[in-house]
């Protein structure tokens, strides 16, 4: 067995090293990473720039603060030219994502600005030579993404000269800045009620992105929170079409119903037929819809009516096919996990919303970033190799994906008992879990040296 093993680690790790890591992605679905390039870059600012750090560090709950007028700006030149010639400039702020519904919250938020690049070399901030490549005004999203030719420049800046609707007024955001140069694959939207806005911003605690970094290392997603307290399906249908003229990225995911069922306010066939509009626009807009159950409610005025509502969600799913990317199962998992509930039965905990974005990102990982990876059908022999999940006598990135499928698709994705005991590797000895598709993924990278990963 161990023969087999080095066999195994040094042709993985022969091909890690001989292949770019875009060449490793022919076995997954169409996504290309699009990592941020910002991370921790030199960044500047007028009046504050004591907090033009905050804005590009790793942590979402920091953020740079300015009184408009006011820029931040950021000194690309040390980012190699080939991973900044095409790139996504997305800015976040914590308000409702937009002036609509019971709830309008504007905190800070950039409401009139510029977005601009400079040629000028690195290392000092250049006072002139500017020039605009975006230009927002009477803006009322709390965040937006924005698509930069960078060929030829090495400075961006957010110009913001309004907030809130006015000038004078300070403004706050993190600004990410990420590779787009092989094409905008790993953007997302989460739009929704409520539940989407508590659990999809993320500077509470670790975000979609965050998660699905720690899946698998080569992906750090683009995630706007799209949710605004109190709406229901009819209020998305009203603006999607307005939301989507703005938005350059590729996933929407559409999470109304609980306000829909809250009461039956709009009535299951009135539910169905928004979100069916909504999903229509989504995708004549060349963009994905995705689409996740709508969450189990232990207050009756939800449930009672819940199973109408989800319902249709299910006769969508079976009428848009692989058109309609399907999202988390929240209805199971609040049902088995009524203790993610908060104290009002309907929305969740800060561990319940927690929860969420983990399953969010565990299952877009399994239904998205890797779902050209069948189930293996092949069989294992009584002999251990650890790794090889799938039986296929190899141990490569494959082997992760179906562990993290198996995790959140375990109707669809079965590990034989063979290929559970080869899936333990993570040191731990506590069953398969994500733990173990990212030991193999540091051992396929030449991380550590042997499976089982050795824990010290």
């Amino acid at each position: 067995m161990k023969k087999t093993l080095k066999k195994a680690l040094s042709a993985m790790i022969s091909c890690a090293l001989a292949v770019p890591c875009t060449g490793i992605l022919s076995a997954y679905a169409d996504m290309t990473p699009n990592p941020v390039i910002s991370r921790n870059c030199p960044a500047y600012s007028e009046a504050n720039p004591a907090t033009a750090s905050a804005a590009n560090d790793e942590h979402y709950f920091s953020f740079w603060f300015g009184t408009t007028p006011d820029y931040l700006a950021y000194d690309l030149s040390a980012v190699p030219e080939e991973q900044r010639k095409q790139i996504m400039a997305v800015w976040y702020n914590t308000s409702s994502y937009d002036v609509i519904g019971n709830y309008v919250s504007r905190n800070m938020e950039p409401s009139d600005y510029t977005i601009e690049v400079n040629a000028a070399e690195g290392g000092a901030y250049p006072t002139d030579g500017w020039v605009v490549v975006d230009t927002v005004t009477d803006n009322t999203l709390s965040s937006r993404q924005h698509l930069v030719d960078m060929k030829g420049y090495n400075w961006i800046r957010m110009n913001i000269s309004k907030a809130d609707g006015s000038a004078g007024k300070q403004t706050s955001i993190n600004f990410d800045i990420h590779n787009v140069s092989d094409g905008v694959t790993d953007s997302w939207l989460f739009l929704g009620d409520s539940i989407t806005a508590g659990g999809m911003n993320n500077c509470y605690g670790t975000g979609f992105a965050t998660y699905v970094n720690q899946l698998d290392a080569r992906y750090f997603p683009i995630q706007e929170n799209g949710g605004i307290g109190g709406i229901t399906s009819k209020d998305g249908k009203n603006n999607i079409d307005r939301w989507l003229s703005t938005y350059p990225g590729k996933f929407v995911s559409i999470a109304y119903g609980t306000n829909d069922a809250w009461g039956n306010q709009t009535g299951a066939q009135n539910y169905y037929d928004n979100t069916k509009y909504m999903i229509d626009a989504i995708i004549t807009a060349g963009k994905t819809p995705v689409l996740p159950k709508i969450p189990y409610a232990a207050e009756s005025g939800v449930n009672t009516y819940l199973d109408d509502y989800n319902a249709m969600v299910d006769k969508l799913y079976e009428e848009y096919g692989d058109k309609l990317i399907k999202g988390p199962d929240f209805d199971k998992f609040f049902r088995e996990n009524p203790d993610g509930l908060s104290g009002d039965g309907v929305h969740p905990s800060s561990e319940g919303y927690d929860s969420m974005r983990k399953l969010w990102a565990e299952t877009m990982y399994a239904n998205v970033y890797s779902a050209d990876i069948e189930n293996p059908t092949s069989s294992c022999t009584p002999l251990t190799m650890y790794g090889d999940a799938n039986c296929d006598d190899e141990i490569n990135m494959a082997d992760a994906v179906i562990i993290m499928q198996s995790l959140a698709n375990p109707d669809k994705y079965v590990l034989s008992d063979i290929g559970a005991a080869n899936a333990d590797v993570s040191g731990n000895n506590d069953g398969v879990t994500n733990k173990d598709a990212l030991a193999i993924q540091k051992y396929k990278l030449g991380l550590i040296n042997e499976l089982p990963e050795t824990q010290e």
